[in-house]
């Protein structure tokens, strides 16, 4: 394992003393009130996202991320307790902002960057430097239910982020992902205030949005609603690239004295017409400069078509003071259409050759999970103990079509060509895609949360026995191949320790694995030979991670100091053209985040993230060495409702291939933004913002690879300008 390499910028150094001097920089919760923040909104005490007792943690001070979240079977914990790093990011931040999807929330986490699914537009996010596919996201804990593509930010209250394995926590993700860390979104719902809520705004190149938010509690508070609908469409800053998107979501909630209960149901159609499209270079071309953002490479007959319905119902009962518990249920419905050509970039100059890709897929998800927790005291001793059951199933009907690589061009002066014939390769009928993917996870796991020296020593102990099932099945004749298919089981354990140092000082250490089904050997060899064991499913991976950290909490800022090692199986053809686990990606790495209020009118949020992810001496497919965030909102004295707002955002260098000969440069991205409160009356607000994303306009790169053992790479956002005025009423 080599050392890791530290180059710290200005950036990475301002973060750094952030951390290190909290005293000097925060106000504790304990000062005068004349020290707290300007608000530019009325703060809304929020109802529970998740029919838990606790609900929704509150809002850190700046009101940018919260206090605590969700844990999986460990439920509901602070983040000054928890034995794992964790950050999960408000509404607030979202609408301020303006951002649209997941992945523009997750742009402002130091450890994650968004880059794409193989082949298509899924978004998808690199936490420490290993993916997590946008379908391997939970919902309100539950695996399988949200789009696979793409998912809208106005279903979404909450967006936590969980950096690390966590197979213990929630289960292996289904799609085959997770090992680096997972994403939880969190549903809206009533808080206890009504909301009357229309949004109106645009972006460059002319697309236009509507959006409306209405909620309401009952007189007695118990019963609540809240509906989302939001409309986008028209053309995006890249030229000659359309989307379009609708989505509606309803959510219901009752809290009584010993039962809750939650409800969503939600609907998204999202398309994207000449999307910008994935590049890969072929082996032994250099990485050259990234085109002009602010025009498609993608061919006007490309595009990408889904459609979503999904929904949950969750409920928690309090059998007794000590005794608590819950069951959960989703399914989720899908369409998918599209065409894709994405180049491969074949000489020095640019130039490149592409096939067309049809694609029809149609998902049926029925997923679950329950559990009962209980606490009791062994002499000086809290157990809070869980004991949880989940399951997930999938049947998955694929077809496709390609042409022969019939589609030419050149980087830096695309032209649109007529579309070829999807003729020369295919499986399925895309007009009645047949069932190719049939997946049955099952699991049962059991923890056990320790109190001891007053709170301030906790202990989790706990682990997960999963069942992994996985079948395909042959395009064309419906047969299933037993080659491609297993039934197999694993047991992951973890253990955390964290100590209270101070109230506002907490040290930790934990051990963690995390598990995905394994992967399928491929019909060929890149230079075409045939793999001796083709099409063959190999064992579940594993990953073993051990980390430590402080987490600081000073009342007005907050952080974390985080370093963390990693084991991960790769799986590749060795010299007789096989393929079998070939060697491990080890990862290690050191995470700083800091959050809250710097002073009285400055806001911060951001962090460093060093990483070192070795693969026999090289560094793995798109993993940069360093990852810098910071968000700056202020508030200005003179002007108590406006407030205006930077973001910088640093990736270094990184690789797009596995012998590093294929650099891809590093990128730094700054965005603006401002908001104004407009009081119209006592009960009527209109909130203005407007936001310009990467400002400089730069062309650059933003990710390399995303799937295991390909390096295709994503261009950046253009120079964006977004506007928008919310009327509360």
């Amino acid at each position: 394992m080599r050392p890791i390499t530290l180059r710290l910028s200005s950036l990475s150094l301002s973060l750094l003393a952030i951390g290190a001097f909290p005293t000097a920089q925060a106000q504790t919760s304990g000062e005068e009130d004349d020290t707290e923040p300007y608000q530019l909104a009325p703060v809304e005490v929020q109802s529970s996202a998740d029919a838990s007792a606790g609900g929704l943690s509150k809002a850190y001070a700046g009101g940018q991320v919260a206090e605590g979240g969700s844990v999986g079977i460990l439920g509901n914990q602070s983040v000054m307790e928890t034995p794992y790093s964790f950050t999960s990011y408000t509404e607030q931040l979202i609408e301020d902002q303006q951002a649209a999807s997941v992945g523009e929330i997750l742009l402002n986490d130091p450890a994650v960057r968004v880059a794409r699914g193989f082949g298509n537009y899924q978004q998808l996010y690199m936490v420490r430097g290993l993916p997590v596919y946008s379908d391997d996201m939970t919902y309100n804990g539950l695996y399988g239910l949200l789009p696979r593509q793409y998912l809208a930010s106005e279903f979404v209250e909450r967006v936590q982020v969980f950096r690390g394995a966590n197979t213990f926590l929630k289960g292996a993700a289904p799609g085959g992902s997770g090992l680096g860390g997972g994403v939880n979104v969190l549903p809206k719902r009533a808080p206890n205030e009504p909301i009357n809520q229309l949004t109106l705004g645009a972006q460059s190149g002319g697309q236009a949005m509507i959006a409306a938010d209405v909620a309401n509690r009952s007189d007695d508070g118990r019963f609540g609603i809240r509906v989302n609908a939001a409309r986008r469409d028209g053309d995006t800053a890249v030229d000659g690239e359309e989307s379009e998107l609708s989505m509606a979501h309803i959510g219901l909630d009752y809290r009584g004295d010993a039962l809750r209960v939650s409800a969503d149901l939600g609907f998204q159609k999202h398309r994207i017409d000449g999307g910008q499209p994935n590049i890969t270079f072929a082996p032994g071309v250099p990485i050259l400069d990234a085109p002009d953002a602010d025009e498609s490479l993608g061919q006007s007959w490309t595009y990408s078509d889904s459609n979503d319905l999904f929904g949950t119902l969750r409920a928690e009962y309090d059998f007794t003071d000590n005794i608590t518990g819950w069951a959960a249920f989703g399914a989720r419905e899908s369409k998918e259409d599209s065409i894709f050509a994405n180049p491969t970039v074949d000489d020095a100059s640019g130039n490149y050759t592409a096939s067309r890709f049809d694609t029809a897929r149609e998902d049926s998800v029925i997923t679950g999970e329950t559990g009962v927790r209980f606490t009791f005291d062994t002499g000086p001793i809290k157990h809070a103990v869980s004991v949880s059951g989940s399951t997930y199933e999938l049947e998955a009907d694929n077809a496709y079509a390609m042409s022969s690589a019939s589609v030419t061009g050149n980087l830096y002066s695309p032209e649109d060509v007529p579309r070829p014939l999807a003729n020369a390769y295919s499986g399925g009928n895309l007009d009645s895609p047949g069932r190719t993917i049939k997946t049955r996870f099952q699991s049962i796991a059991i923890s056990d949360q320790l109190s001891m020296l007053n709170d301030r020593l906790l202990v989790t102990l706990g682990g997960r026995y999963q069942t992994l099932k996985d079948y395909s099945y042959d395009y064309d004749s419906g047969d299933r191949l037993g080659a491609a298919s297993y039934d197999d089981n694993a047991f992951t354990p973890s253990a955390g320790l964290l100590y209270k140092l101070t109230p506002s000082v907490s040290l930790y250490a934990s051990y963690i694995e995390g598990l995905t089904k394994g992967k399928r050997a491929p019909a060929q060899t890149s230079n075409g030979d045939p793999v001796i064991n083709a099409g063959e499913a190999l064992e579940p991976f594993e990953t073993k991670q051990s980390e430590v950290g402080v987490k600081f909490d000073r009342g007005q800022l907050g952080g974390s100091l985080t370093v963390f090692r990693s084991r991960t199986p790769i799986a590749g053809l060795n010299s007789d053209d096989v393929y079998k686990i070939v060697g491990h990606q080890e990862n290690t790495g050191v995470e700083l985040m800091a959050y809250g209020n710097l002073t009285r009118d400055l806001t911060v949020l951001g962090g460093v993230s060093f990483l070192d992810a070795d693969v026999d001496g090289n560094d793995a497919i798109g993993s940069p060495e360093t990852q810098a965030n910071l968000n700056l909102e202020y508030r200005v004295p003179q002007l108590p409702d406006l407030a205006l707002d930077g973001r910088v955002i640093y990736t270094s260098s990184q690789y797009a291939d596995e012998a590093n000969t294929q650099k891809v440069d590093a990128w730094t991205r700054l965005d603006l933004g401002a908001r104004y409160l407009i009081a119209l009356n006592d009960s009527m607000f209109l909130t203005l913002r407007g936001r310009v994303e990467n400002v400089t306009g730069e062309d650059y790169w933003a990710s390399a690879g995303g799937f295991p053992g390909a390096g295709y790479l994503t261009i950046g956002a253009p120079r964006t300008v977004l506007v928008s005025a919310t009327l509360n009423y």
